[in-house]
C-alpha cells in the first residue's frame, strides 16, 4: 500500500508491537519479536532493486545491533560501517599467519595471603597498520565469522607455554567464546595446549560466561564435564548478570565466580551492590566455591570486599594487564 514518509514510522512500530503479542499454537503460548530495516527509494540515485533490497538489508542489522525489537532506517555511514567490517574479516584472516596476536596478563589477588594466585590472560591485537584494536571492535567480527575457533585455539596454547615459566602454583585463567563450544573439539584443544606446554591440568582455569551455558545446555554441560575430568578448573565470568545464573550452579560443579565489575563499581554508591556482593559470598561459601571479585580500582572497594570475606581479586588497583 502507498504509505507517506511521515507515516513509516508509525507503521514500523505498529509491526513490532503487533509481533511481539503473544499467540497460542495449539496447547503453547509462543512469543517472537521482530526487527524492521527500511531504505527508502530516495535513497538510491539508479532505483536498482538490488541496491534498495541491500540498504534495508543494512539498516536491519543496525536495528539488531541496538536490541532488536525495533526499526532503523537506512543511512549512508551504514555502508560504510559494512566496507570497514570486511576489511576487519579480511585483516583477522591474516592476523594468526603474521604473529600480530598478544597476550597481556592481569594479576589475581589473594590479598588474604599478600600474593599472586594467578594471571588472567587478555587478548590483544597489533594490527601494522590499524595499530592497537580494542578486543571490542575485534572480537564480535572473530566470533561471528567463526575465526575465534582458530584464535582461541592459539591464546590457549600461548597461555599454557607461558604458564608453564611461571612458579609453581601460579595459575592462568583463560576465557572461552560461546563459539568455541561450537567447534566440538575443544576438549581435544585443551589437551592439546596442556600437552604441548607440559603445564599442569589443575593450573589452567577456563572462564566461561552464562552466554555458553544458554547455547545447548545438553552438549554444553558434557563439554564442561570433560573439560572437568581433565583436572582443569572452570569458572563462571560475569556472575549476577545473567538471568538463570542460580540455576546453573546447580546443574555444574563450578570452581570460582567471578562477581561483575558491574557490582564492585557501585560498592561505595549503591547499598543493594553491597546486599548483592554479600548474598555471592556467602553462596560461594555455601556451596564451597571460590569467589573473586574483578574489576577491584579503589581502596574503599577492597576494604567493603574484605569485610564481607571475598579476598581474592583483580583490578585496576593492583595492576593493569
Amino acid at each position: 500500500q502507498n504509505t507517506s514518509a511521515d507515516n513509516i514510522p508509525v507503521l514500523a512500530q505498529r509491526l513490532v508491537e503487533a509481533m511481539h503479542e503473544p499467540f497460542d499454537v495449539g496447547a503453547h503460548q509462543l512469543v517472537i519479536g521482530v526487527s524492521i530495516g527500511i531504505a527508502s527509494t530516495s535513497d538510491v540515485a539508479d532505483l536498482e532493486t538490488d541496491t534498495l533490497i541491500k540498504n534495508a538489508d543494512l539498516a536491519l542489522y543496525r536495528a539488531k545491533e541496538d536490541g532488536r525489537g525495533t526499526y532503523r532506517f537506512f543511512e549512508a555511514a551504514m555502508d560504510a560501517r559494512l566496507q570497514a567490517r570486511r576489511r576487519m574479516e579480511l585483516d583477522l584472516q591474516t592476523s594468526l599467519e603474521q604473529e600480530q596476536f598478544t597476550l597481556l596478563y592481569q594479576p589475581l589477588v589473594d590479598t588474604g595471603r599478600g600474593r599472586v594466585s594467578g594471571f588472567e590472560a587478555l587478548l590483544r591485537w597489533h594490527h601494522p597498520e590499524r595499530g592497537t584494536v580494542s578486543p571490542v571492535e575485534f572480537i564480535p567480527v572473530a566470533e561471528e565469522t567463526g575465526l575465534i575457533k582458530a584464535i582461541g585455539a592459539w591464546v590457549l596454547r600461548q597461555a599454557c607455554a607461558d604458564a608453564a615459566a611461571w612458579p609453581e602454583g601460579v595459575k592462568v585463567a583463560v576465557n572461552l567464546s560461546p563459539v568455541q563450544f561450537n567447534a566440538r573439539n575443544l576438549v581435544e584443544v585443551v589437551s592439546h595446549a596442556l600437552a604441548l606446554s607440559g603445564l599442569a591440568p589443575n593450573r589452567l582455569e577456563l572462564e566461561i560466561t552464562e552466554s555458553v551455558l544458554l547455547q545447548d545446555t545438553g552438549d554444553v554441560l558434557e563439554t564442561l564435564h570433560r573439560l572437568h575430568a581433565l583436572g582443569v578448573r572452570i569458572a563462571m565470568d560475569d556472575f549476577g548478570t545473567g538471568y538463570s545464573s542460580l540455576s546453573y550452579l546447580q546443574r555444574f560443579p563450578f570452581d570460582k565466580i567471578k562477581i561483575d565489575q558491574a557490582f564492585i563499581h557501585q560498592l561505595t554508591e549503591k547499598t543493594d551492590s553491597v546486599a548483592i556482593v554479600r548474598a555471592v559470598i556467602g553462596l560461594g561459601r555455601s556451596l564451597g566455591i571460590a569467589i573473586l571479585a574483578e574489576g577491584v580500582e579503589t581502596k574503599e572497594q577492597l576494604a567493603i570486599l574484605q569485610t564481607e570475606g571475598c579476598w581474592d581479586v583483580q583490578g585496576f588497583l593492583f595492576s593493569q594487564p
